[in-house]
């Protein structure tokens, strides 16, 4: 609190003070004594007056300091405030201590309201996963189907467990620091293990994949990256039309190493690229292509900046889309897991 700030607030007082000194002199002037008299009596009254609006401030700026310097710091509590100089302060931190105490209260009570919610959640997925993969068993040892419908079936079995899959990693999004393990990866054995997976729906749609030739290797976490390139993978997949083409490569410079994956699908409108990695965004092509849930980049986006990594997308209408993964060179691995 600067002394202006102290003055305005001290305002009324003061108000009054020069008040009550206009008051006497006045009354003092009018009773005969001589002026001499009533200028000494008013200018002390002043000087007095001054003098203890400067005193004031001196003993209350400690209080105003000290709780200034607690606001700043991020892990100031109300233990931490100063102690009130005055009976109002008093009343007032106390008030605060008790809103605070009520705030805690709350909070971890939400706290473990959400702890057993993702609780729920990943039981769920896990118990449901084992129907799953059940229903796959049966299917392949099923002779009586015809195989179109059985083509159809495990295609819908194929995304309900690719829409768990998302379920699992978004509840696991929070925990993040406490599950990854970082190493030297072979980006093209992940690139294939992703084709690996999708390759009925490849073969269903005709869709023709090229790698590049050689080896590019970059620090991740395998399991997470891997969800990042299945995402990227599945959404090229989904837009790309029938007798397609979809191509992954890699490039490297003194700054990065870069994974890409491009098809030549129906491509993004140049007003939706700066949006597709948000949560929930489907877009035009989402909404009258293919059903979408606006999780998968948003999904992939989110674990890209906990690793330490960057996603990117270049696109033109009808031409198809690029996506592409970033890997920083010199990027300290004490900031993975801060996006």
């Amino acid at each position: 609190m600067t002394f202006a700030d102290y003055v305005r607030d001290k305002a009324p007082f003061l108000l009054f003070a020069a008040g009550l000194t206009a008051f006497v002199a006045l009354m003092m002037a009018v009773s005969g004594v001589d002026s001499d008299t009533v200028l000494y009596t008013a200018s002390a009254c002043l000087v007095f007056t001054v003098g203890y609006a400067f005193a004031g401030y001196a003993y209350r700026r400690a209080f105003y300091r000290e709780l200034e310097l607690s606001m700043d710091a991020k892990d100031a509590k109300v233990d931490h405030l100063p102690r009130p100089q005055t009976r109002g302060q008093g009343r007032l931190l106390a008030f605060v201590r008790h809103r605070q105490d009520e705030h805690e209260g709350q909070l971890r009570r939400l706290r473990a309201e959400i702890r057993e919610h993702q609780d729920f959640v990943m039981s769920w997925i896990h118990e449901v996963k084992l129907p799953i993969a059940a229903a796959r068993l049966l299917l392949a040892r099923e002779e009586a189907l015809p195989e179109a419908l059985a083509d159809k079936l495990e295609d819908e079995i194929g995304k309900i467990d690719s829409y768990v899959e998302q379920a699992l990693y978004f509840s696991r999004i929070d925990s993040f620091s406490r599950d990854y393990y970082i190493a030297e990866l072979p980006l093209q054995t992940l690139v294939k293990a992703s084709v690996r997976k999708y390759a009925k729906l490849f073969i269903n749609k005709r869709i023709a994949f090229e790698i590049q030739e050689g080896e590019l290797r970059a620090h991740s976490d395998g399991k997470w990256l891997a969800f990042i390139v299945e995402q990227i993978m599945a959404n090229a997949l989904k837009y790309t039309p029938e007798q397609g083409r979809i191509a992954a490569g890699w490039e490297e410079d003194a700054a990065e190493k870069r994974l890409w994956i491009e098809d030549n699908g129906i491509g993004i409108p140049p007003e939706e690229l700066g949006r597709v990695f948000d949560k929930g965004f489907t877009g035009t092509n989402g909404r009258s292509h293919a059903k979408s849930t606006g999780l998968g980049l948003y999904l992939a986006r989110q674990m890209a900046l906990k690793l330490g990594h960057r996603l990117s997308v270049r696109s033109e209408p009808g031409a198809g889309t690029r996506l592409t993964i970033h890997f920083p060179k010199f990027r300290s691995y004490n900031d993975i897991g801060q996006p």
